[in-house]
């Protein structure tokens, strides 16, 4: 298995472990809000890669 799958099934079960401990106690461990913070910049980085990719693609095109 490579090092990067057993670093994200590691991070994935305290994720999970933690949230089901949050449940319990009613409130937002630090796990919690470090793996959310990791969601959102993954989902800006590839927000914003596409939309570069996406306008390098446009100012190619020839209209004329």
């Amino acid at each position: 298995m490579s090092t990067l799958k057993q670093t994200w099934i590691y991070y994935w079960v305290r994720f999970t472990a933690s949230a089901e401990q949050d449940k319990q106690r009613g409130e937002v461990s630090a796990t919690t809000v470090v793996m959310a913070a990791a969601l959102i910049a993954l989902a800006i980085t590839v927000g914003a890669t596409i939309t570069t990719r996406v306008r390098d693609k446009a100012n190619t095109l020839k209209l004329t």
